[in-house]
């Protein structure tokens, strides 16, 4: 398979920008569940203690930039490995 070596990254990268918008909306819209959603993914960890909820732009625009350029590394570094595993079975 021949794969351009930023499609996987970019891919990742706007998918995950849009997975982090439409949670950004749902928290904003539910935020009870978000908490008890947070709680059972991190083990019964308690985060209604900290009860702490910052819509901001500022946050938004910077957990949106590092969620998408943490992925876009995540994959381009997927596609190097890939790539190497994969020089060896043809």
């Amino acid at each position: 398979m021949k794969t351009q070596s930023y499609a996987i990254p970019n891919a990742l990268a706007v998918t995950t920008a849009i997975v982090f918008v439409v949670c950004r909306a749902l928290v904003g819209i539910f935020p009870d569940a978000s908490f008890a959603l947070a709680q059972s993914s991190f083990h019964g960890i308690e985060f209604r203690k900290a009860r702490v909820l910052s819509l901001a732009i500022g946050s938004f625009v910077l957990g949106i930039i590092s969620s998408a350029a943490t992925a876009w590394i995540i994959g381009f570094i997927f596609v190097k490995v890939y790539k190497l595993f994969n020089s060896g079975s043809r």
